[in-house]
């Protein structure tokens, strides 16, 4: 062994260490590893900062920049709010939200995937009276699964299609990667579906126990010129506010509050719905029937004025500018540019115009502000921020374009007119001229720490396969199976993988999991595409605990659950998705 083997080895040791040892972040512990490497003089200085650079890493940024364009878009909730059934049984509900959640996993991040579909989850089991760990987990894994299909769905096929692009001259395509990732998707989805979720320990949890501290906002949507319930009777409009969780409290109409809910009255432009509803919920209601916030007339002129808008939630103390004031009265709108959507009041219910309502000591105010003012307005008011909920505005009227323009770039890249990670730039750029995503939020959205990870972890990659410490792993894995056949061979690379995968990070896995498929392709003297895709699934399939995918660290709380949780769903998936992979493979990708 070499010098430069025997410190890369070393740096990745120290790295699997520190990332099961849990103390330190990954993204900290990747590039304190890279700097390292470039000191101890095994990674050449002028290549440190190259992985920032590579193909892997912008798409990995660019997917998640779309991704919150769609769901800023409404496209998320022109999904859930048409599918997701509170009546419905557990193995059907968990066989949609997986289906759908697969679907859009294959499409979009899977990390982002599961953020859009887990509140609807939630709330579902809310609805239904029962523990959402008995879904969260399930969703996730199908998240997972889902990814595995295409190119963009996790970043593990991101990273195989440019080493292979590195190593072999070509990248694999945008669908290279469904006949076997989409087999094991669907086989993962079917048990998970049918058996898997049986097998998750029943107990109580506090999903959801964070946001139950908060009452539900008293909140006011008027019917405008473009919605869909003009001439429809109030009482008509009870199914979609019990889908998006909203209670339809009453009617105003000329200023005046309709005695009763008033479910008879046929409504019509200007009237205003008295709800009471979560933020999220809200949103949801208003983007599902097209209805304006109360102050329609203000909020398109802040839309028009700025960057876009956000929404806040501000707790009133008893040395509040605004205590004993009503917005209307204290001038917030036309002062601060800044709307009131909704006031939560503890044990009581608000009989007038939200406007007009005095607020009170311990009221929490949902405002709707310009993007970048809402300290300047929290300070004014003399209120205090809540915790940031990433609470955002669905650009409802948008939601044809950015779909239509994801689906173009996605073609585009699919028949090769475009490279992929420009065709993802031009998506990311037509949601900014097309006001899908504020250009200030743009950042907002990449997530940093994979960023760095990846970053990090590819210069130091291509330092251990360039010092031939990539081909030693392979010759001994090689040597492991000698005299196998085809197919154990395969089998051993995924169990490996899989194993590293369940306890590191999956991108990490993947950088140095790849190059180990192609030595042992070119040991044995075959096509290296089979032990790729091989590597692809099981540097995907961590299911065994709450580390190994974001996705299961995500729905950890949430559901209730407890470390040891995973594998009783996880292991037999396991080795279903070996299963069904090692075939599929052998078929599409032969030797």
């Amino acid at each position: 062994m070499t010098y430069d083997q025997a410190v890369l080895f070393s740096l990745f040791a120290a790295v699997f260490a520190l990332l099961l040892w849990g103390r330190y972040r990954y993204d900290l512990v990747a590039f304190a590893a890279l700097m390292a490497g470039v000191v101890l003089g095994v990674v050449p200085a002028s290549d440190a900062f190259a992985g920032f650079g590579h193909p892997a890493t912008l798409v990995v940024a660019l997917v998640l920049i779309v991704s919150a364009g769609l769901v800023r878009s409404g496209a998320v909730f022109l999904i859930t709010r048409t599918l997701v059934d509170s009546t419905r049984g557990l193995g059907g509900h968990i066989a949609l939200m997986g289906g759908v959640g697969a679907v859009l996993s294959a499409f979009m991040n899977n990390v982002a995937a599961l953020a859009l579909l887990m509140p609807v989850d939630i709330q579902t089991a809310r609805k239904a009276g029962r523990a959402p760990g008995l879904s969260l987990m399930p969703l996730s894994f199908a998240t997972i699964l889902g990814g595995m299909a295409t190119l963009i769905g996790t970043p593990p096929n991101i990273i195989i299609a440019a080493i292979r692009e590195e190593r072999l001259g070509e990248p694999f395509r945008m669908f290279d990667f469904a006949p076997v990732g989409g087999v094991a998707a669907l086989a993962g989805l079917a048990f998970v579906a049918l058996a898997g979720w049986r097998l998750i320990p029943a107990r109580e949890n506090a999903a959801g126990a964070s946001e139950a501290q908060l009452a539900p906002y008293i909140a006011e949507l008027t019917v405008g010129e473009d919605s869909e319930v003009a001439g429809k009777r109030l009482g008509e409009l009870e199914e979609e506010a019990e889908k998006a969780d909203v209670a339809i409290l009453g009617l105003i109409r000329d200023g005046k509050r309709r005695y009763g809910r008033s479910v008879a009255a046929v409504l019509r432009e200007g009237d205003t719905l008295v709800i009471e509803a979560e933020p999220e919920a809200l949103d949801e209601f208003r983007s599902a029937l097209k209805l304006d916030f109360a102050d329609a007339a203000r909020q398109d002129k802040l839309t028009a004025a700025g960057e876009g808008l956000e929404l806040v939630e501000l707790v009133v103390p008893e040395s509040a500018r605004i205590r004993g004031r009503s917005a209307q009265s204290i001038g917030l709108s036309w002062r601060q540019s800044a709307v009131l959507l909704g006031v939560a009041r503890q044990g009581r219910r608000i009989t007038r115009h939200i406007r007009q309502t005095d607020i009170e000591a311990g009221d929490i105010l949902l405002l709707l502000c310009p993007r970048g003012r809402v300290a300047d307005v929290a300070e004014w008011l003399g209120c205090l921020p809540l915790a940031q909920r990433g609470l955002a505005v669905t650009a409802d009227d948008k939601t044809w374009a950015a779909i239509g323009l994801f689906a173009a770039a996605v073609l585009a890249a699919s028949v090769g007119l475009i490279y992929l990670p420009v065709a993802l730039g031009l998506v990311a750029i037509g949601y900014v001229l097309f006001k899908i995503l504020p250009v200030a939020e743009i950042y907002d959205h990449v997530e940093w720490p994979v960023v760095v990870l990846l970053g990090s972890m590819i210069p130091l990659g291509a330092a251990l396969d360039s010092s031939g410490g990539t081909a030693l792993i392979a010759n001994a894995l090689t040597s492991l199976t000698e005299g196998l056949p085809a197919w154990a061979v395969l089998t051993v690379l995924m169990v490996v993988t899989m194993t590293l995968s369940d306890v590191l990070n999956n991108t990490a896995t993947a950088i140095v999991a790849a190059p180990v498929g192609i030595q042992m392709a070119e040991s044995l003297g075959v096509s290296p595409d089979p032990f790729l895709m091989a590597v692809a699934v099981a540097a995907s399939a961590a299911f065994l605990t709450p580390i190994g995918h974001k996705n299961n660290t995500l729905v950890l709380g949430p559901g209730g659950y407890h470390f040891g949780d995973y594998w009783r769903m996880g292991l037999p998936l396991e080795v279903l998705v070996i299963a069904v992979s090692i075939p599929a493979i052998l078929v599409f990708w032969p030797l």
